[in-house]
């Protein structure tokens, strides 16, 4: 069991750096007006997306162990509000909600995925909150990527196989 807890943390660590990088490829592609976006009044754009998931994980990963998840200086329904004046601005935001993240998570220790971690005063264990979080970044992560497909139309790079060369893929992996 204690084998499986650290290649659970390695293994989760890849699976942030992942959607991370999913993300980031999604936005490289936009420039700062199109990362403003909104398709109506509902609905949020790829740097309002990100910078609730910068937030949340600001929130949720500093003093992990310590202290509720949901933090008392958190302005949750500031993150759906306002604009940044320029992608790097964005970006430094951005990075400031992976980089506590990735410091938390180097930190843990296999014993510490037990713990009883809160989040809005609701016990869970240190894995249940990670796994939680890994939910929470993915489902935002594929809208950010959705959202860029959409503004991006005939001009979007795709971060995978390319439609329609599925077959050419499966033949260049199996050497044929």
């Amino acid at each position: 069991m204690e084998v499986f807890k650290m290649d659970y943390l390695k293994l989760v660590t890849e699976n942030f750096k992942s959607i991370k990088n999913q993300s980031e490829k999604a936005m490289e592609q936009l420039n700062l007006e199109e990362l403003h976006y909104s398709a109506s009044e509902e609905s949020n754009s790829i740097a309002i997306i990100a910078k609730h998931m910068s937030g949340n994980l600001q929130s949720r990963f500093r003093e992990f162990l310590t202290s509720d998840g949901e933090k008392p200086d958190r302005n949750r329904d500031g993150e759906f509000e306002g604009a940044f004046h320029t992608k790097e601005d964005l970006i430094s935001h951005w990075n400031a909600g992976w980089d506590v993240l990735f410091q938390t998570l180097s930190q843990l220790s296999q014993d510490d995925l037990g713990k009883t971690v809160y989040i809005r005063n609701e016990p869970h264990t240190a894995i249940e909150a990670i796994q939680r979080q890994v939910v929470h970044q993915a489902t935002h992560a594929g809208q950010i990527v959705y959202l860029a497909k959409l503004i991006k139309n005939e001009e979007w790079r795709t971060l995978s196989i390319p439609k329609g060369k599925s077959q050419q893929f499966n033949e260049k992996m199996m050497g044929i």
